[in-house]
């Protein structure tokens, strides 16, 4: 039975991702969360014994290490796919340029630590805490969910500047995917860095006054970007699109370590 294991799956895409993937009775679906009991409840209504819930928090590395314990347990000791979905979204930042988060540089601060210590190096050590498991795998797949607004060409020619702190830690993160393939394509293992586009999850609903306004600002950036473009899509449908990227990608694609869109290719939304 191919194994995978989803981070932040309590909520989003990633609860999406799992009930994606346990709906194929020949998968095993683990979801690290933060709130296993809060999580369970969600999804109570589920058929299927193929579905499992373990705690598991990229700010807790002590969580991570019991993680891989309690998914060996399950998995008889490997693991095929591991998508981390995880991540700190600032709302803080979210729609304000650098210059005007500076404004308050404690504030700014803290938000560049935060997200580049979840986003980042939470993920860093979820790979290493992972990785014996996915080298006895039959499929060797780990994937990181990045955002398309960590494209430069697109940030510079459309006048992105949103999101800064989060970008940035998205950004980062694509280059430690770069690095985990350079260690490991000898090994067999597939990484890369797969953004899902703008995908509606509930976050806009609580949108009003000004931000909606900022928000609405950046999605006409979007249409310049893409005329096609019809706005935020669909949790199930953005999170299908990702899932065909990662079956279909192989090693001998060329795209090893490389950061791709939901399409599998360079275009974002």
């Amino acid at each position: 039975m191919p194994s995978y294991v989803v981070t932040g799956a309590s909520r989003g895409l990633g609860l999406e991702f799992l009930r994606q993937i346990a709906s194929n009775p020949a998968n095993i679906a683990i979801g690290l969360v933060r709130n296993v009991a809060e999580t369970e409840a969600k999804i109570s209504g589920w058929k299927g014994s193929n579905i499992h819930i373990i705690r598991g928090d990229l700010d807790d590395y002590q969580s991570l290490q019991q993680a891989v314990e309690a998914t060996a347990a399950i998995t008889s000791g490997k693991l095929d796919y591991l998508i981390a979905n995880a991540a700190y979204v600032s709302p803080w930042s979210a729609y304000d340029a650098f210059s005007t988060l500076g404004k308050d540089p404690s504030s700014l601060t803290g938000d560049l630590i935060k997200s580049f210590t979840t986003n980042v190096v939470g993920n860093v050590h979820l790979f290493n805490a992972f990785m014996p498991l996915i080298l006895k795998g039959d499929v060797k797949k780990v994937i990181s969910i990045s955002s398309g607004m960590a494209s430069d060409s697109l940030v510079t020619k459309f006048g992105v500047y949103e999101a800064g702190p989060y970008t940035v830690s998205k950004s980062a993160m694509n280059m430690v995917v770069s690095k985990f393939q350079a260690e490991y394509e000898s090994n067999g293992v597939l990484f890369l860095s797969i953004s899902p586009g703008l995908v509606d999850t509930g976050i806009g609903e609580e949108l009003q006054g000004e931000n909606l306004n900022k928000a609405m600002s950046l999605v006409g950036k979007l249409v310049k970007y893409q005329p096609e473009f019809k706005g935020p899509s669909k949790v199930e449908d953005a999170t299908s699109d990702v899932l065909k990227v990662i079956e279909n990608s192989r090693l001998a694609d060329g795209l090893a370590g490389a950061f791709i869109s939901h399409f599998g290719n360079k275009q974002w939304v």
